[in-house]
């Protein structure tokens, strides 16, 4: 069992910038991991993922050239949100997985997630 934990979510002004960090209890054993977020009255939305041995980054299209992921050790992978909008407002979750060929983008691919961490961007 892998535990998630993120944290650097606050409140922003538009156009400003944030950055997410998800601590791993380990990661020895994951493949991929990957951020999501969720707003309100809508599904939970694939923003990005990295293949964790190799650093190969995927993104979605609505954060594609804002946000960027990294690992920041072997424990800690970062989202660093840059230009941010109103419509980027919703609880961003991480999540993990120890399974090779997965669908990145699919929530159903991932068995370990954290607790989210709120983002509110300010017009």
């Amino acid at each position: 069992q892998v535990q998630l934990v993120e944290s650097g979510g606050g409140l922003v002004q538009a156009g400003g910038s944030l950055r997410l960090s998800c601590v791993a209890s380990d990661t020895i054993s994951l493949y991929y991991m990957a951020w999501f977020r969720q707003a309100p009255g809508k599904e939970r939305e694939f923003l990005g993922a990295i293949r964790w041995s190799l650093d190969i980054t995927s993104y979605g299209d609505s954060v594609k050239g804002r946000f960027t992921i990294s690992k920041d050790n072997e424990n800690t992978m970062l989202m660093q949100m840059d230009s941010l909008k109103p419509e980027d407002t919703a609880v961003y979750y991480c999540a993990a997985s120890p399974i090779w060929g997965i669908s990145v983008d699919s929530t159903t691919s991932y068995p370990y997630w954290g607790q989210g961490t709120q983002v509110t961007v300010s017009s």
